[in-house]
């Protein structure tokens, strides 16, 4: 099944803030841990375009998402969520390299990552160095491993990318 790259859509803001929430609980952690995080996983119609929202779609569903934040030349991989029935598919690689993609086209050298523990792994497997600890943004005395993702000037080779099958709107191809 072939899965495409595109633009959020202002309309899927809810969506893709469900989504955030639906992901972040497929890991264990409680309904208080996850009504703390509500707030900063909330995404609007208005701020989709801003932090260079993408969505990845698989037959009409949306089944991960992205964000690519700030200014040049020092970006923040803001939000980068996979549904959970698609965790383990591949998808969070494809939007991995759409997003080192989007930062490279925007001019962006680098993206910081501040990391949930169940993710650390994937990152360090994307190539991301730890450099530090962050702050979470939801729960306070907790801090997150914070990566930095150099962006090659060149794109991803193939060996990083998923094996699944992925189409890209005329929007975000290279």
């Amino acid at each position: 099944m072939a899965v495409s790259i595109r633009p959020a859509r202002p309309e899927e803001a809810g969506l893709l803030s469900e989504l955030a929430l639906r992901s972040k609980a497929h890991w264990g952690y409680d309904a208080d841990f996850i009504a703390s995080c509500r707030e900063e996983l909330r995404l609007s119609d208005s701020e989709l375009a801003d932090r260079r929202t993408a969505v990845a779609e698989r037959e009409g569903a949306v089944v991960g998402f992205t964000t690519v934040e700030g200014e040049p030349p020092h970006g923040v991989l803001g939000m980068m969520f996979v549904d959970p029935e698609a965790i383990g598919q591949g998808i969070g690689r494809l939007l991995f390299a759409h997003a080192v993609q989007t930062a490279r086209t925007s001019g962006f050298s680098q993206l910081t990552i501040d990391a949930d523990p169940n993710a650390e792994r994937f990152y360090e497997a994307m190539g991301a160095i730890p450099v530090g600890r962050a702050p979470s943004g939801s729960i306070p005395g907790r801090t997150l491993t914070q990566y930095v993702c150099t962006i090659p000037a060149a794109p991803i080779p193939p060996s990083t990318r998923s094996n699944a099958s992925v189409e890209q709107d005329e929007e975000v191809a290279e």
